[in-house]
């Protein structure tokens, strides 16, 4: 899988754009500001139809424009397709494929698989459960799409249920209505909790070898899922926690406010320690790498292919060490790499095969 062009017109700081990719190694290089991250910040929308940054459509949006588009032609088995994104101000964002209007995001997502790898990424495990719910999701919605209906159809009685439990006070004649939303949460939330089980059960299991190549063999790291509550008990504890949701005016109980865990022991034996509270830089840091390489790994077993790997100004926030395992692993995926200056790449191991420079919205080929 490899994204081949790349159009942007009024997105971000780009008036109008047009890049050819190689399908080895590219390097975006320029000062900061210059509109770097925003070129794969856009190939990664055309993946998850969402930003990484969870940037809202309006706000990716050139300003003084009321619309935007971004457009790319990829390669998938042998066959090119043309997806076309275009995001508007004040309605949802259109979705095509080779020219045809899709209405449901499903039939969208899934075509280009892409793996975002930013220093903010780094920080993952330490952050709040927030972040580590939005990679689980964003994850999932690329390989699934069973799972983007269902997490499309709980966020949006999340947020009905929400404005309806403020509106209770003035209104209780909304508790019947309460009750037949509250049956439709349950049946999309328990396939999302089932859905994160399994996920993070595959994923620990390709992990933990990374994390101990990683640590040179010291550490072993296991991530459990943390689910506010069962898939099995979510019915009877929504409507337990009823009362309490009343009171509180918001939704207190199920996979909203799922997280997991970072439990890592020493090779020597010392006690396993949770690394979100108890873990140094160092270990946290490592983590989150082994997370990002894992999630390269669970696409390749789940599409059968690579995604195509967006790393943005990450590597010189390595050690050498890691900057070693992590230029082994991409081996032959197509990869897109911002950095600041590309002399720091010449001595790597890996071939540079299309050079761009980046200054002020202006994208130029160097080779």
């Amino acid at each position: 899988m490899i994204i081949k062009q790349l159009e942007l017109l009024n997105f971000r700081n780009y008036e109008e754009l047009h890049l050819d990719f190689d399908r080895g190694t590219n390097i975006l290089y320029g000062d900061n500001a210059q509109g770097k991250t925003n070129i794969l910040e856009a190939i990664f929308m055309s993946a998850t139809t969402k930003s990484h940054k969870g940037s809202k459509d309006r706000e990716v949006i050139r300003f003084g424009n009321d619309e935007a588009h971004i457009r790319s032609i990829i390669e998938r088995d042998h066959a090119e397709y043309k997806l076309d994104m275009h995001l508007r101000k004040s309605k949802t964002k259109g979705l095509a494929i080779d020219g045809q209007k899709l209405k449901k995001a499903a039939d969208y997502v899934g075509h280009l698989n892409a793996v975002f790898f930013s220093p903010e990424d780094l920080a993952i495990v330490k952050n709040g459960p927030s972040e580590r719910r939005r990679f689980l999701d964003l994850e999932l919605c690329q390989l699934d799409e069973t799972y983007l209906y269902n997490l499309s159809r709980f966020n949006r009685l999340i947020v009905q249920r929400n404005k309806m439990l403020k509106e209770m006070y003035d209104h209780p004649e909304y508790r019947p209505l309460l009750d037949v939303q509250d049956d439709q949460m349950i049946t999309y939330g328990t396939q999302i909790i089932k859905a994160r089980e399994e996920f993070i059960g595959n994923l620990c299991r390709i992990l933990e070898p990374i994390h101990e190549k990683l640590t040179g063999g010291r550490e072993n790291l296991k991530i459990f899922y943390e689910p506010n509550v069962s898939a099995d008990d979510y019915e009877s504890k929504l409507k337990k926690a009823k009362d309490r949701d009343l009171f509180l005016k918001q939704t207190s109980v199920g996979p909203q406010k799922d997280d997991f865990s970072f439990i890592v022991k020493a090779a020597t034996g010392s006690d396993a320690i949770d690394i979100r509270k108890f873990g140094s830089q160092g270990q946290q840091r490592t983590a989150s790498l082994s997370l990002k390489l894992s999630e390269i790994e669970i696409v390749k077993q789940a599409k059968k292919e690579n995604p195509v790997l967006l790393l943005d100004d990450v590597l010189s926030e390595l050690d050498s060490n890691r900057q070693n395992y992590l230029l082994d692993t991409i081996g032959d995926i197509q990869t897109i790499i911002t950095c600041t200056g590309y002399d720091e790449f010449v001595n790597h191991r890996f071939e540079i095969n299309k050079l761009f420079r980046v200054v002020n919205g202006t994208v130029t080929s160097e080779n």
